[in-house]
């Protein structure tokens, strides 16, 4: 009884223990600033984390939204890795579940920075959405304090939350309202002036937040994560309540004067929530390891140095390395572009990043700044990692500790000097390697794949190609081809869908000639995603154009609910050069429906409603 009496005591101890949110306080001490959780000095050794599978972007890819199972299998091919790196956090934005907030910190002991973008890619005011958000507007104000309210309320009590970040170098998004990075006016009067119409607003209103996340949660710290240290005057006028001040820094190997700066002019706490280097050459077209690690190793060099007790500015509470893994997405990401290419175009330049900057030229690869490569997606859309010669780097400079009592500059640049670069780069190299012969091997496969498809199978998707895709109608109804942004959204295209308009009358319809026929014999199943929010019926004949007395049809039932999936299975094994759609044929139906994705393939494919179905 005693016995059980206590491991039910130990059990609930326990419980509670990994249940309880985390204290987290700045601390000012005779030495510096310090981060405490529970009652410890916390040196942040941080990673910006994401997962993106190839071929998805960061508004389509829905991690979040998969099953339990396959969330847990993803985390741990991510934060294993992660883990024996010896990372202690990792920045995400506010759209992870507070769940797995709480998973991820008792399984693999990883606290999470959680960042609310604070407006930086638009905003949504009375059901419009702004791609530039205006921070004096009242309405604006309004919402942001209220999201900002919500998403504090969500996650106060979440065990593993370390802080809150607000922005994402939204200061440089006064500049430009795109998400890809762009080179900066030359004037300091343009720049200033900026600064004091659009950014004054903007950082009276972080404060707001500030004050409004600490009255209703005091046990976690709040930073604001601006782009270097542009405005920085302004912070130190407008932002007295804040208790980090956060950078994107992106130097080089060295920060150079900005801890000087940030404690001369702010006094307060320094994040480094973004920093890094790409692991491509832009001079000789070529993966570049060696640097990427090199510049890697400086700046947390810098950055152990400047800790609490080292006895430079001790103002540095840590950093998040940008970034775990390639953003294949990132080039052209406005247009949401080539997510299946690794892009090596430099987006823009960076004198700091001196090996392979070029006069006139661009030197930084977006896509490239992973300290890991990315494989192949699986059919679940997961995919393995591949770690660089960063990857082992890090892994060495995370086991030092600046709070030891026996740290300080001597120890850690002994440390740092014994730090084997050599085998790092030989690892990443065969890591490397073993990934190119894999790609190598799924690409031949896919062109493979794709060559027979092209040949036997049809495929139509307005995205590929809408001049070649192009319907034409008669009986009353019109076809065109749109942008797909004002529907609902749609998980086949991207980007433009097809839109048939019935005048009201029977059988009006649309067709399209086909280069190359269809092949029944080949796959006897036809799918065809439809939107409407009318139950109706959407009729599908094939054609011999020289002999339309050959022809097949199957009438399929769409139930008004948006998009859906329908599939057409046909009896006939002939051949079909024309193809036919009739919306609602022998009714009277009048109005604007949407097509996309027609797709032929074997009956034995299941049919499915895509996801988007009950978005209004």
């Amino acid at each position: 009884m005693k016995k059980n009496l206590l491991l039910s005591v130990l059990f609930l101890s326990t419980y509670s223990v990994l249940s309880q949110s985390d204290i987290v306080s700045i601390k000012t001490f005779e030495k510096g600033n310090t981060l405490v959780v529970n009652g410890n000095s916390f040196m942040i050794n941080g990673m910006n984390w994401d997962m993106i599978p190839i071929g998805k972007d960061a508004v389509n890819t829905n991690f979040w939204n998969k099953s339990d199972e396959l969330i847990k299998a993803g985390l741990e091919l991510e934060m294993s890795l992660l883990k024996q790196m010896n990372v202690n956090a990792i920045r995400h934005y506010s759209d992870i579940p507070s769940k797995w907030v709480q998973y991820i910190f008792e399984n693999y002991g990883i606290y999470t920075m959680l960042n609310h973008s604070f407006g930086r890619y638009g905003i949504t005011i009375n059901g419009v959405w702004e791609p530039i958000t205006d921070y004096s507007d009242h309405n604006t104000q309004k919402v942001l304090l209220l999201e900002i309210e919500t998403v504090v309320n969500k996650y106060k009590n979440t065990p593993g939350l370390l802080l809150y970040l607000l922005g994402n170098e939204n200061n440089y998004g006064l500049f430009w309202s795109g998400a890809e990075t762009e080179d900066f006016p030359e004037e300091e009067s343009k720049k200033k002036a900026v600064g004091e119409k659009y950014g004054r607003p903007m950082y009276k209103l972080m404060n707001l937040a500030a004050k409004k996340i600490k009255e209703l949660d005091p046990n976690h710290p709040v930073a604001i994560c601006n782009g270097d240290d542009l405005f920085i005057d302004i912070v130190a006028e407008e932002c007295r309540d804040i208790d980090i001040f956060g950078v994107n820094s992106y130097r080089g190997a060295s920060f150079t004067n900005l801890f000087k700066t940030v404690k001369e002019t702010l006094n307060k706490p320094l994040l480094f929530t973004e920093f890094g280097a790409d692991a491509y050459n832009s001079i000789n077209s070529k993966e570049d390891q060696r640097s990427q690690a090199n510049y890697l190793l400086e700046n947390w060099k810098e950055i152990y140095e400047n800790a609490a007790g080292m006895g430079k500015y001790e103002n540095t509470i840590g950093g998040f390395t940008f970034q775990f893994s390639d953003g294949w997405w990132k080039y052209d990401f406005d247009h949401r572009k080539n997510v299946s290419k690794h892009d090596t175009v430099a987006t823009w330049a960076n004198g700091g990043y001196s090996v392979d900057l070029e006069e006139g030229e661009n030197n930084m690869n977006e896509e490239w700044f992973g300290i890991c490569a990315k494989g192949p997606t699986y059919n679940n859309g997961l995919y393995k990692l591949y770690p660089r010669a960063a990857y082992y780097v890090l892994q060495q400079i995370h086991q030092f500790n600046p709070f030891q009592k026996i740290a300080n500059t001597n120890l850690l640049h002994s440390y740092f000097n014994g730090i084997n670069l050599k085998d790092a780069i030989i690892r990443g190299k065969e890591n490397e390697r073993i990934l190119a012969n894999l790609t190598k091997e799924k690409d031949s496969l896919i062109i493979e794949s794709s060559e027979k498809r092209t040949s036997s199978m049809l495929h139509i998707t307005f995205d590929d190609d809408s001049k070649a895709f192009n319907f034409i109608s008669f009986g009353g109804a019109s076809f065109k081809i749109i942008n797909n942004h004002k529907l609902p959204k749609n998980d086949t295209s991207t980007l433009k869908v097809g839109e048939i308009t019935n005048s009201g009358y029977n059988w009006e319809g649309s067709y399209i000639d086909l280069k190359n026929p269809i092949h029944l014999e080949n796959g006897n199943t036809i799918t065809l995603t439809a939107y409407s929010r009318k139950p109706l019926s959407l009729l599908l004949k094939l054609e011999k154009t020289n002999n339309k007395t050959i022809s097949t049809e199957c009438n399929v039932l769409h139930t008004g609910n948006g998009w859906e999936e329908l599939k057409y299975t046909f009896s006939s094994s002939n051949k079909y050069n024309r193809l036919v759609i009739f919306i609602d044929g022998p009714g009277t139906t009048s109005g604007s429906f949407y097509i996309d994705d027609i797709t032929q393939s074997n009956s034995k494919n299941s049919t499915k409603k895509l996801s988007a179905i009950k978005n209004e």
